[in-house]
């Protein structure tokens, strides 16, 4: 059988590796998982208690619409229901608007690096992609905004970027929006919106008022802990909205993830107290990369990208057999580097003991001219 020739090249999608096959593989009791950028505190008492209450109709298929789960994010974000599309996570909403507007006539923008689906989708929809270079690790929207021409169909901004954890501020985004002609779609990608500390970011959901081709994505899957589930969304105008629907599988949402997200959304204050844990614990590891010379991109997210002046898969390696697992640089457009996740207080002490171990040995060698 042919499949599609852009297919041949991609390489599938890396997920961080299980903890359970790693914990067999190197005969380890305990292993912690820091690749992923998952909540290290788990999901609200209110999501479990809600989740147990609500085994009972596993028969049945879920609300295909998302009735209850719309009508809650509707008002928690002060839109119209009609401007809300829910996937299977925000990747898949990123999969729906590729394959609503993209075709092998067309092309979209994006940065470099950036979150890799993107890319990945529009590839196998068969457009071009154009790929710009980040500046000091933040989108340099100039320079993408001069990328566009009247074949451009969808520009990308990662805010705050993945893999780096920078942020693109409220004056250039506002700017670069204001710029951005009306046939293309700008599509500011906030999985780690909760994490923002920073005071000039953009507060993007009241600008779908006066900009019809701005998408604003969202998820479950980070500070709110329901990463299993799959659950995501995106908000924009409600024709647009409307229109592109028909890409969405049938009970693309299972009816636990509706449960758990509607029960999140409802303990804010568990937000608040993972956000406040994650800004300590981030100072301790800036501090502890601050004494080691090291460099790092200051970030607004869950996760830290660090050179340790080393190839990242042995970075990778060496913290694996300490039953840590981490993100090597190499497959996220910067070698030296790992990306760590934020862990809890416990898992970050063990984390920095076994990098300070690490930066003693010489089994990782230093990298030179």
């Amino acid at each position: 059988m042919d499949i599609k020739s852009q297919l041949l090249s991609l390489p599938p999608y890396q997920p961080g590796k299980p903890m359970e096959e790693v914990k067999k593989e190197l005969g380890l009791e305990r292993v912690i998982k820091l690749a992923s950028n998952e909540n290290p505190y788990g999901a609200s008492t209110h999501v479990t208690a809600a989740l147990q209450q609500s085994l009972t109709a596993l028969s049945i298929y879920p609300d295909g619409y998302a009735a209850l789960l719309r009508e809650k994010v509707a008002n928690f974000l002060n839109v119209q229901e009609e401007q809300l599309i829910f996937g299977n996570g925000s990747d898949e909403v990123i999969q729906f608007l590729c394959r609503a507007l993209l075709t092998s006539e067309d092309n979209m923008v994006t940065a470099d690096p950036t979150f890799s689906q993107y890319k990945l989708n529009a590839t196998i929809e068969g457009a071009k992609v154009k790929e710009v270079a980040l500046v000091n690790g933040v989108h340099d929207l100039e320079a993408m905004l001069a990328a566009i021409d009247e074949k451009t169909k969808i520009v990308w901004v990662c805010n705050p970027n993945n893999p780096t954890g920078t942020y693109v501020n409220e004056t250039a985004f506002t700017r670069f929006l204001a710029q951005v002609p009306e046939h293309v779609l700008v599509v500011s990608d906030e999985a780690y919106y909760e994490y923002v500390d920073a005071n000039d970011y953009p507060e993007t959901i009241p600008l779908l008022v006066d900009y019809p081709n701005l998408v604003v994505l969202r998820t479950f899957s980070k500070a709110y802990g329901l990463a299993s589930l799959r659950i995501g969304y995106g908000v924009g105008n409600a024709n647009f909205i409307r229109s592109i629907d028909p890409v969405r599988p049938p009970f693309n949402n299972t009816s636990l993830a509706h449960i758990a997200a509607l029960n999140a959304l409802d303990d804010q204050a568990f937000i608040t107290n993972c956000v406040q844990k994650n800004q300590v614990e981030m100072k301790k590891m800036e501090s502890f990369c601050q004494k080691h010379q090291l460099t790092y991109f200051p970030s607004e997210t869950n996760f830290l990208l660090i050179d340790f002046q080393r190839k990242g898969n042995d970075v990778f390696h060496y913290l694996l057999k300490e039953g840590i697992i981490v993100r090597s640089g190499e497959a996220l457009g910067y070698p030296t580097y790992a990306r760590i996740t934020i862990g809890t207080e416990e898992e970050n002490i063990l984390l920095i003991q076994a990098l300070e171990k690490m930066l003693q040995s010489m089994s990782v060698p230093v990298l030179t001219d």
